[in-house]
């Protein structure tokens, strides 16, 4: 099947209704505007959604992406592949990472998460890890704290 195939089923598309042409044709005089009002002038009506002032569907509703936590946690988040260039033995925390310009900036507690592997071991203090992160810290001889 071509595009130039696909054509509409006979009589599924009606012709367009002309109004303004007389009674007879069934929409004389005022075309099926009514006789006052916003509507019934020529380049009357108003945009789609409008609700007359009052507060629209679309802005009543949450966006789209979901519904935002109220009291949602901001984590910092690091992965293990950004700590390879650190000496071992070495405490890691917000503020050394920060120090070492691994880290930019810092909200919330820190998150370690385990993309990458670790060789020395590093003390690591974070309010979160990963099981992978904790294992791979671990394995190396590292230490991993818990902090609230």
């Amino acid at each position: 099947m071509r595009l130039c195939d696909a054509i509409p089923a006979p009589g599924s598309n009606r012709r367009k209704s002309r109004v303004g042409r007389g009674h007879s044709a069934g929409q004389g005089k005022t075309s099926g505007r009514g006789m006052r009002g916003q509507n019934c002038r020529s380049g009357g009506g108003v945009r789609p959604g409008f609700e007359g002032g009052q507060i629209p569907l679309y802005m009543r509703l949450p966006k789209l992406h979901g519904f935002e936590l109220v009291n949602q946690k901001v984590r910092t988040i690091v992965n293990l592949k950004q700590l390879v260039d650190l000496p071992a033995g070495s405490e890691v925390t917000i503020a050394t990472l920060l120090r070492a310009g691994i880290l930019t900036t810092s909200k919330g507690g820190l998150r370690v998460l385990g993309e990458g592997d670790v060789t020395v071991a590093l003390n690591v203090t974070a309010t979160y890890f990963t099981e992978s992160a904790r294992a791979k810290i671990e394995a190396a001889g590292g230490t991993c704290t818990v902090e609230e």
